[in-house]
């Protein structure tokens, strides 16, 4: 798929942005790596399995969630979860639930973006994600470039470790970055590394600037994604389980000030590294959600339960609390919609089998799972495949 920008291009050179670095042989093997898993799971995906939507929306709530914690919005899976499917969440204050309805809302229009055939990126496509983001707090300017200087501190100790680019140079900096995108040349991870460093490192808002950051990179991501669903693209869960790591390679490489002409190679094997990560992380989940469906499925039927209470059953297994809300929105994202009657005789009956576990009164009631989807959890957790930490790019 092609970027376009909407500039028109003058006859001014544009300001320098951070360049990528010639790729090396190590990081060429990494990238065709990444692309062998990647194709692995565009067959693994790509075929009819009922388990595919719950695991789409799971991960959706992991990169949400992942992408704010960066920002001290922390909240639940399930909270994240429950956001993904509209509905409020259990736990997280108002200005948590604000971000993470901000942030779905953007990355519903990233997903949506990634059907067209020709995307267009523009600064206004820009300014349009971040007023999605951000617009329930009108001081930060929620689609507009920032009015002055802005300033990233260590938070326990105030010491600036970021300024961002001069104000005056904000607009031809956008712009620059916009026509960066729309040249569409090189591998598209490296291409949306790139956006997401230029634009953490320009800081053209006065707040959300790491969110739109990584909402860029994974427009950029989802417009090349093929077959494979863009949710799946993302490395922001892993960005939030590393959070500092992230910080101290983009400390490395910025210097603390708007410094274009310093080396991005750092970033480059950071990014690459996390997407590497990443995919080996979502081919583990499909070994557990496969095994977790399949004992669903004989469970079900052992029971003589209704066959679609295998949704709620397979969130619970994930550790989720569940309500009845939830269950019935992801029934309705299923096409299996059912009424609040109905939705309430199937928890009353997988409660009265002992495989959820109620919590609450009526009316603030959600359940866990039982002793049985524990231990079906616990075999999945057991049989995956082992965790890879070994660097790609180490010495040993």
């Amino acid at each position: 798929m092609m970027f376009n920008h909407s500039q028109m291009t003058t006859s001014r050179p544009a300001p320098p942005l951070f360049e990528t670095p010639p790729l090396d042989e190590r990081e060429l093997a990494v990238l065709a790596e990444i692309d062998g898993m990647r194709q692995a799971l565009r067959f693994k995906l790509g075929e009819s399995r009922r388990w595919n939507g719950s695991l789409r929306r799971t991960t959706l709530a992991r990169n949400i969630q992942g992408s704010n914690s960066i920002e001290g919005y922390d909240a639940p899976l399930d909270d994240a979860d429950a956001v993904v499917l509209g509905e409020d969440p259990l736990d997280a204050d108002t200005e948590t639930r604000l971000a993470l309805e901000g942030y779905r809302t953007a990355m519903t229009y990233v997903l949506q973006l990634a059907q067209d055939d020709d995307l267009t990126v523009s600064a206004d496509l820009i300014k349009s994600l971040h007023f999605m983001m951000t617009s329930y707090d009108l001081s930060v300017r929620p689609g507009r470039w920032r009015a002055g200087p802005i300033y990233v501190q260590r938070e326990y100790t105030g010491e600036i470790v970021h300024e961002g680019a001069d104000l005056s140079q904000v607009p031809k900096l956008m712009s620059a970055l916009v026509a960066q995108l729309g040249e569409d040349d090189g591998p598209a991870l490296i291409r949306a590394a790139m956006a997401h460093l230029n634009l953490v490192m320009i800081h053209p808002f006065r707040d959300g600037n790491g969110r739109m950051a990584r909402c860029l990179q994974s427009l950029v991501l989802a417009s090349d994604g093929g077959s494979l669903s863009p949710v799946f693209l993302s490395i922001e869960e892993h960005l939030g389980r590393n959070t500092q790591t992230y910080y101290d390679v983009l400390g490395q490489v910025g210097g603390g000030s708007w410094q274009p002409d310093r080396d991005a190679r750092p970033w480059i094997r950071f990014t690459l590294t996390a997407h590497l990560r990443q995919a080996q992380t979502i081919q583990r989940r499909i070994q557990a959600i496969e095994r977790v469906w399949v004992e669903l499925e004989r469970l079900t039927r052992d029971e003589k339960l209704a066959e679609r209470t295998i949704y709620v059953l397979v969130d619970a297994t994930l550790g989720y609390r569940v309500r009845r809300a939830t269950y019935m929105a992801a029934l309705a994202e299923a096409d299996e919609a059912v009424s609040e009657q109905t939705a309430t005789r199937d928890l009353a009956a997988l409660a009265d089998a002992g495989l959820l576990l109620p919590q609450g009164d009526k009316r603030g009631r959600t359940y866990i799972a039982g002793d049985t989807l524990r231990s079906i959890a616990d075999h999945a957790r057991r049989t995956r495949a082992p965790k890879d930490f070994s660097d790609p790019f180490g010495t040993g």
